[in-house]
C-alpha cells in the first residue's frame, strides 16, 4: 500500500477508518517523542521523520537522512527505527526489554511489524525515538559508513 499523500495529514486522510485506528495513536506518540531538529513529512510513500538536508546534505541517494517512518502496509503496520538499525547496542536493549516479559518482537533490522496499535510496548518505542537527536543520528550513519570503507 504505497501512499501517494505529499503531507502527513492527506497520508492518514486517505487510510480507512480500520487502518486510521491503527496509525493515528503511534503517529501521535511518536511525533510527540520526537527529539527537535527532525523534519516530519512524507518520503518513499510513508509518514517519515528525517535529518533535514540543510543540516546532513552529504547522503548516498540525495534525500534527507531517515531516522523513523510509519506506514500501513498491505499486511501489516510497519515501523522502521533507523537509529536502531544504526545503533547495536540500544538495539540489543531494545530487544531484550521487549522480548523479557514474553512478548513476540516481530522485528527486522529496523522495521518493526505491527496489527494493532496495542502489539507495540509503546514505552520502549518512544524511549528508542526519543534517545537519539538529529547529531547522534549523523554520527551513527558516519561511523556505519566509515566501518564499511
Amino acid at each position: 500500500m504505497r501512499s501517494e499523500a505529499t503531507t502527513v495529514q492527506q497520508y492518514l486522510d486517505e487510510l480507512d477508518d480500520a487502518r486510521r485506528v491503527q496509525i493515528e495513536p503511534v503517529y501521535r506518540a511518536i511525533h510527540h517523542a520526537m527529539p527537535a531538529g527532525y523534519e516530519e513529512g512524507v518520503a518513499w510513500g510513508m509518514i517519515t521523520w528525517s535529518v533535514p538536508l540543510a543540516d546532513y546534505p552529504d547522503t548516498y541517494n540525495g534525500q534527507p537522512l531517515c531516522y523513523v517512518s510509519l506506514a500501513a502496509q498491505k499486511r501489516h503496520n510497519a515501523l522502521y527505527l533507523m537509529g536502531l538499525y544504526s545503533d547495536s547496542a540500544q538495539a540489543t536493549e531494545f530487544r531484550d526489554r521487549w522480548t523479557a516479559d514474553g512478548r513476540k518482537l516481530d522485528m527486522g533490522k529496523s522495521c518493526l511489524r505491527f496489527t494493532r496499535a496495542e502489539d507495540l510496548r509503546m514505552d520502549l518505542v518512544t524511549e528508542a525515538v526519543a534517545a537519539t537527536p538529529p547529531e547522534a543520528m549523523m554520527a551513527l550513519h558516519e561511523r556505519a559508513h566509515a566501518e564499511r570503507r
